[in-house]
């Protein structure tokens, strides 16, 4: 792991932050790679229960650094050999996954935050723009700034959403609105970016206000928030039968469980509960 991701982790809540400030958090290789192989190894830590994302600096995530653009054109101008190398392999075999997985790596930058067990909250500032918006879509939950400036940027390219995010889009805004974001990359702010379902909420500070929400996640039943967060994930993927049969299963394995009644008990006795972790 580089650099380019920073972790941080207090009673339960992984305070993970983007580190290319001087960038504005721009997205090169070395980004696709920390971003992937930060959410693996938060998602195998039974002791995280709440994840929060953001980005150091003025911004959240500009999207692609143009040095890698570039390079992906088959001009590396300034771009490091290696990264230049790994980039245009990237580019050249798109369609290739990543080894055991439905995606590439950039995909995977994104869809590891979805995949994880734990809820994940981004918590946005300054710009989300391109695969920037599509890294925070990634996110069960977005807190934006009221200023903040949200686009899906491909088209200015010439591209399309390639890290998710034509599935994400349709799932969170619907399909006309997906479509008109997609099809013009007009830029929005936060509070529109709420009223049109891309974000959760506005916060004048969203890292603190993702924090203080995570830590609430993280003093509930981590198996009842695992659990939820699969069967949520899943509603619009499963047909009725299945997705109702999901919920009889996870409500079995929970109910009983140690962690279940110990939430019951702590209701009862009015104290805060004591959860183990999962094992």
């Amino acid at each position: 792991m580089t650099d380019r991701v920073t972790v941080q982790i207090d009673g339960g809540v992984a305070d993970v932050r983007l580190n290319r400030p001087d960038k504005l958090n721009a997205l090169d290789i070395a980004m696709f790679e920390a971003l992937a192989e930060t959410g693996e190894s938060l998602a195998a830590d039974p002791s995280v229960r709440a994840v929060v994302l953001s980005g150091e600096g003025r911004a959240f995530c500009a999207g692609l650094d143009f040095a890698n653009f570039a390079a992906m054109a088959g001009d590396a101008g300034d771009v490091d050999g290696a990264d230049s190398a790994r980039f245009r392999r990237l580019a050249r075999d798109i369609t290739a996954r990543e080894p055991g997985r439905i995606t590439n790596l950039g995909q995977q930058a994104v869809h590891v935050w979805r995949e994880m067990p734990q809820p994940v909250i981004a918590a946005v500032h300054g710009h989300a723009l391109g695969g920037g918006l599509q890294i925070a879509l990634g996110a069960d939950i977005r807190i934006v700034a009221p200023d903040a400036k949200l686009a899906v940027l491909e088209i200015r390219w010439g591209l399309v959403p390639d890290m998710t995010g034509t599935a994400a889009l349709i799932r969170l805004t619907g399909e006309d609105v997906a479509k008109e974001l997609t099809f013009t990359g007009r830029t929005v702010d936060g509070e529109e970016a709420v009223r049109l379902g891309l974000a959760t909420r506005t916060a004048d500070a969203p890292h603190a206000a993702a924090v203080e929400l995570a830590r609430d996640i993280a003093s509930k039943s981590p198996d009842a928030i695992r659990g939820a967060k699969r069967l949520l994930n899943s509603a619009g993927e499963n047909d009725l039968a299945e997705q109702f049969l999901e919920e009889s299963r996870t409500l079995g394995e929970l109910r009983g469980s140690p962690n279940q009644v110990e939430a019951v008990r702590a209701y009862f006795e009015k104290r805060a509960p004591a959860f183990t972790d999962p094992s």
